[in-house]
């Protein structure tokens, strides 16, 4: 019989409702039974991608004697991290605490029936190994332990409790001056973290980090520093040749194992590459290199193809997994490579992908990356140019059709406000660079059925599926979304997207604002007690919801003119400010926020006739200008605020402004250029 999880929307949550576990999904139901039987809570955190997850659940919660140890022991919660981050943060933090490791999932957390956590770990494998203990053992001595050293655990607690809440951000004791050092010195501090050789930060495993890329291409054309852009555009490159990038169907994975970027954990994650849709897009604008637009282009069309749903809004993610083996739906051998390509397309297509190189994935399987730039492959093959790439894109082609005849790896279906906005955010940057009207018309479609679907009376809901939208949003959502509203705008502009982007703000204020301390907490005032209410300020996979929340109150408050929305995100820096100055690089976001409050965004309002202003619009969007918002307002729109009210005059005026500071209009292209190109 399924268990209670059944239900529920999340796929991560219903793999698990056919298993012997006696699984309740997070909420009264579970925390009232753990009370009133004084049951300890076995917490599993993990998400539909996650391949350790699907190890442990075919290892130890298919299991009928494990289920029945579970069962008699622990009142079970199971979650999905993607829909109830809130509570993956609090237990991550806490499993590093008691553990000094650090975490990831699955996360396998035992709390007290109040929800205080006394023991946990992530992965552990039904047997002894890995230097683990088995899970049977394990939930027996664990057991044992609540029953007999209450105590103990007791004690343990209230000291966690106070160390948990050292993690909320606290006003410094004295007003701190925003200064521009934390800039700086992020970008010093990531300098001396990237790899040379291969891009990247740090060592394996590696992660993509667009928040710190953000920054250091930003800062670097800002402030002309050819190492911080170089930070950004020769990791940019290393990953688009690299086997985390999908060389055959475009769209980038979670991470690489190895530090050259050529074995990735296979999952695709929406939130990935929504970023890096963006990042791509600038990094062509800035350098006009053919790789970051096709890179660019292949992975917007991935996001179409596979990834939107025909309603509109966005997909999760794609598994590792496919037939219970990860990466086995990407990799080749040489043999089923060359059934499908013609001799001289495997000559370009081998050397070009690796396949002529020894092996770099299990039993003697190829995960394709770019080994050779096609230039050397046409010479060494005495070819032309335009010949090898003519033959690349053949098999290209030809590889991609043939992968998909391969069972697919899973897809979470389920439609995530925040990680929604990500890729709106991307789609809507890349549509106006490229002059892509069906890349807009994506985002617009996603951010439409995000606000029929999940912006009810003034508030928002975290996610959809299958017809039901459910669960308080979170800071993340109304931020990246509000963020992401501020760049279509710049592309397609409704008044109507205008006025939902000032309710999102003003939403965001009520509902999140430490109005005494500053900032914004992760959860919303009425939001379900835990024992944390998180206010983070670093960045983690995603950009910080708070550095997020800063920067976009600060565009809309200087396009606006609204003074609540410069003192909110100014707030937050000021709170933020003693931890920027210990760990700058750690708030890539807030520093991008404080350097546009310490020099306010450019913003120009184009007005004349919709056919006149769009070759206005057109022109600007071939400029990487990352402090400056551009807004096409033809005559006749209406409703706008004072400060975005300029005079329609006959042809095209840009009104030109730097927060309260304003020039005189310009009639003239060549003249708006030069005087953004000056500053």
């Amino acid at each position: 019989m399924p268990n209670r999880l059944a239900q529920q929307t999340s796929p991560y949550l219903l793999q698990h409702a056919d298993n012997p576990v006696d699984w309740y999904p997070w909420g009264e139901d579970a925390l009232r039974l753990a009370r009133e039987l004084d049951r300890p809570i076995l917490l599993s955190v993990g998400y539909s991608a996650c391949h350790w997850c699907h190890v442990m659940a075919h290892e130890s919660f298919e299991d009928a004697d494990i289920a029945a140890t579970m069962n008699r022991h622990f009142v079970n919660i199971k979650v999905d991290r993607e829909e109830r981050p809130d509570i993956d943060q609090i237990y991550q933090t806490a499993h590093h605490m008691l553990t000094q490791r650090a975490g990831g999932w699955p996360l396998t957390m035992f709390l007290t029936p109040d929800q205080k956590p006394f023991f946990g770990g992530t992965y552990f494998p039904k047997t002894p190994r890995y230097n683990l203990p088995g899970f049977g053992d394990l939930l027996e001595r664990v057991a044992a332990a609540y029953r007999e050293e209450g105590q103990a655990i007791a004690e343990q607690n209230a000291e966690l409790l106070s160390l948990l809440e050292t993690t909320v951000a606290q006003p410094p004791a004295s007003a701190v001056p925003l200064v521009a050092e934390p800039v700086s010195a992020a970008l010093a501090e990531l300098k001396r973290m990237f790899d040379p050789a291969h891009g990247g930060l740090g060592g394996a495993p590696k992660f993509p980090h667009p928040a710190e890329l953000d920054l250091a291409l930003s800062r670097g054309v800002i402030e002309d520093d050819e190492s911080a852009r170089q930070i950004a555009l020769f990791t940019l490159r290393k990953m688009a040749e690299g086997g985390i990038y999908d060389q055959l169907g475009g769209g980038f994975c979670r991470y690489s194992v190895d530090e050259r970027w050529m074995i990735p954990h296979f999952e695709k994650m929406l939130y990935d590459n929504g970023p890096l849709l963006r990042l791509y897009t600038d990094a062509w604008l800035v350098t006009a290199d053919e790789l970051f637009r096709r890179v660019t282009e292949q992975t917007a069309t991935w996001v179409m193809r596979e990834m939107q749903s025909p309603e509109g809004g966005y997909y999760s993610s794609l598994d590792a997994d496919s037939e219970h083996v990860e990466g086995k739906y990407y990799v080749w051998t040489r043999e089923d490579a060359a059934q499908v390509l013609e001799e001289d397309e495997y000559a370009v297509a081998g050397a070009h992908f690796g396949l002529s190189r020894p092996p770099n994935f299990e039993e003697e399987h190829w995960h394709l990356y770019v080994a050779q730039p096609i230039d050397k492959v046409a010479a060494s093959l005495d070819l032309s140019l335009p010949v090898a790439e003519d033959l690349a894109a053949r098999a290209r082609s030809k590889l991609f059709s043939a992968r998909e005849q391969r069972v697919r790896p899973g897809r979470d279906e389920k439609i995530l406000a925040s990680w929604n906005a990500l890729m709106i955010h991307g789609m809507a940057r890349a549509g106006r660079a490229f002059g892509r009207e069906d890349w807009v018309a994506s985002a617009r479609r996603a951010l439409d059925f995000l606000r029929a679907t999940l912006w009810c009376e003034g508030r928002l809901l975290a996610t959809y599926k299958g017809g039901r939208a459910h669960l308080n949003a979170y800071l993340d959502d109304y931020a990246f979304l509000l963020a992401a509203l501020l760049e279509l705008m710049q592309t397609d502009f409704r008044t109507e997207d205008l006025r939902f982007a000032t309710e999102l703000a003003d939403a965001l204020l009520e509902r999140f604002e430490d109005r005494v301390n500053g900032a914004f907490f992760f959860t919303s005032r009425d939001h379900e007690p835990l024992i944390l209410r998180p206010k983070p300020g670093p960045d983690s996979a995603t950009p910080s919801g708070n550095g997020v929340a800063a920067l976009s109150l600060q565009r809309l408050g200087h396009l606006v003119g609204e003074p609540r929305y410069l003192d909110a995100a100014e707030h937050a820096l000021r709170l933020f400010s003693p931890q920027m100055q210990r760990h700058p690089s750690a708030f890539a976001t807030l520093c991008l926020a404080l350097g546009e409050h310490l020099a306010p965004p450019t913003t120009v309002i184009l007005r004349g006739s919709a056919l006149e202003i769009a070759s206005w619009q057109a022109r600007l969007a071939g400029r990487y200008a990352p402090s400056t918002l551009v807004l096409a307002l033809a005559e006749g729109v209406a409703g706008l605020p004072e400060a975005m009210e300029k005079p329609v005059r006959p042809g095209v005026n840009a009104w030109v402004c730097r927060g309260v500071e304003c020039l005189p209009p310009i009639a003239e292209p060549t003249v708006l250029e030069r005087t953004l190109q000056t500053g």
